[in-house]
């Protein structure tokens, strides 16, 4: 069991923004789900994200979101840091899941800035101080403009870090010279929204990553971070390549929360692979792309190669 130390991040180093497992039916699987956050904890997550994008938020009821906090607080709560995504394009919707958040005792709350509305940086300003002003809850930002279609610019960073409950920024926007600037200019724990940038971000000054990927390679994320952490670029360098593609297979095929629960499923760690429906399952060829990376990674699982067509398309 791997060892780690939340004590002085308020969201710990290696954050996975977990999967939502369901039955076949569609219902939300709340033993695999705790089974699942107990696996993370086990492997070297020292915190994670419920109800986060990964963990298909935008087809999950409100109360099904406050249960999935409770569940997770109940299995790793006191061991891992629980971090609530709480966030909504309305600002009165997000203020109330994240008092739901509080009342299933998570340790933060992951804020998405607010998308289709495309406010302004005034707005977003706003929209923010408004949660941080409703719960005692420390935030994390989670600047995301290709899901937002607005970014959050770098003068508005600053500013929002004032506010001592905004403490953290899950950063993917993969602008390096943006992110810098923000690191030079604010006290905000900055993590790698992006698996892929995980080490340059760290070498700049971050902390940590907010991982999908690390669902299926926890224990390596794990040395990543460490060793980022520590300063050893030679071995961060090292475990960096071999991610790649482990990285390529979860992010780039198909949307990570299918990837990754197909995966899941293989190894053995969630029942079934279910997803909610505009999210649907791969293609026969789809899977075989996937797997193929993971191949490449040593990551093998017995399986029947599919028959494709002349075109490349499933017989």
């Amino acid at each position: 069991m791997a060892q780690t130390d939340t004590r002085t991040l308020p969201f710990g180093t290696l954050v996975t923004a977990m999967v939502t497992p369901f039955h076949a039916d569609g219902s939300v699987d709340f033993e695999a789900t705790a089974q699942l956050a107990t696996h993370l904890v086990d492997d070297g997550c020292d915190g994670l994200v419920i109800s986060g994008t990964t963990g298909e938020t935008s087809t999950l009821e409100d109360q099904e979101k406050e249960d999935l906090f409770r569940v997770v607080v109940e299995a790793v709560g006191g061991r891992a840091k629980v971090i609530a995504g709480t966030g909504t394009n309305h600002t009165s919707h997000s203020i109330e899941m994240a008092q739901r958040a509080v009342r299933a005792g998570v340790d933060g709350q992951l804020v998405v800035t607010p998308y289709y509305n495309k406010p302004t940086q005034a707005g977003v300003l706003a929209h923010f101080e408004a949660i941080a002003a409703a719960t005692e809850l420390p935030i994390m930002i989670y600047d995301i403009p290709g899901r937002s279609s607005i970014p959050i610019q770098t003068e508005t960073m600053i500013r929002l870090a004032d506010n001592p409950r905004i403490v953290a920024l899950k950063d993917a926007k993969a602008d390096f010279a943006e992110i810098t600037r923000v690191l030079a200019n604010t006290t905000l724990d900055v993590y790698s929204g992006d698996d892929g940038l995980t080490l340059p971000w760290m070498m700049a000054g971050g902390v940590g990553v907010v991982s999908v990927s690390a669902h299926v390679a926890t224990a390596q994320f794990r040395a990543l971070v460490d060793a980022a952490g520590a300063g050893d670029v030679a071995t961060a360098r090292r475990i960096h390549f071999e991610l790649d593609p482990v990285v390529r297979a979860v992010m780039t095929h198909i949307p990570g929360a299918v990837s990754a629960k197909q995966i899941l499923k293989r190894q053995g760690l969630i029942p079934n692979a279910a997803v909610r429906l505009p999210l649907v399952g791969p293609t026969a060829v789809e899977m075989e792309t996937v797997l193929a990376d993971l191949a490449e990674a040593g990551m093998n699982f017995d399986r029947p190669r599919s028959t494709r067509t002349a075109d490349g398309t499933p017989a």
